[in-house]
């Protein structure tokens, strides 16, 4: 009888660690989620500052064109060309 008392000692002892090791893994697991989620957000802020830099750069680079540089002078006609393109796209499917 007393070797069943020591085995059930001995697997109720195991199963608190194992319930101890659980919770403490559950807390890992929270506060990796929640690191996640921060570094995520980061990266969603980073994302959108690099497409707005993006646009500045463009924008830059389309009046830098547009004052004369002649090595730009083909990309500023094909830019306007393209630009003229969407706006006539835009007025066919507001006329119809």
């Amino acid at each position: 009888m007393s070797e069943l008392v020591e085995i059930v000692d001995s697997l109720e002892n195991k199963v608190s660690k194992l319930l101890h090791k659980m919770e403490l893994l559950h807390k890992i697991n929270t506060k990796l989620k929640e690191e996640l989620d921060l570094i995520k957000e980061e990266s969603k802020l980073k994302e959108e500052a690099l497409v707005e830099w993006e646009e500045k750069y463009n924008s830059l680079k389309m009046a830098n064109t547009m004052l004369g540089s002649n090595a730009s002078k083909t990309e500023a006609k094909l830019k306007i060309n393209t630009l003229i393109r969407e706006l006539d796209v835009c007025i066919a499917k507001l006329a119809d």
